[in-house]
């Protein structure tokens, strides 16, 4: 039961974004911008586990992969605007961001370490 909550409190917020963007499109952008995904899985984890400390390294982590994150939000509109197709566009930019991820990680590890 708890799995299917977690599923449908989720989803509803993902369809709301959706939904409000085909009206309004900067109310769109203002709920997907909050950190919805981080803020469910902060709550899902701290009702799982009740241990603080997993949801404060949780926090701090996210707070650092948030830099190589926006790599995505540049690039998708360029390659959009460059005329490439969406779906070239959504795979070239998670690409993309995802090298960028790698490279910030080995970044961080060499400097904490």
């Amino acid at each position: 039961m708890q799995y299917i909550i977690k599923i449908l409190v989720t989803a509803i917020i993902v369809v709301s974004v959706s939904e409000l963007s085909k009206r309004y499109q900067t109310a769109g952008a203002i709920l997907a911008s909050l950190p919805m995904t981080t803020i469910l899985a902060l709550i899902w984890l701290y009702y799982d586990t009740q241990d603080k400390i997993k949801v404060a390294d949780l926090a701090g982590e996210v707070l650092v992969m948030v830099i190589p994150s926006l790599v995505f939000f540049l690039v998708l509109p360029i390659f959009l605007k460059k005329d490439f197709s969406f779906w070239v566009s959504l795979v070239g930019s998670s690409a993309i961001t995802s090298i960028c991820y790698f490279m910030f990680y080995k970044a961080i590890n060499i400097f904490t370490k």
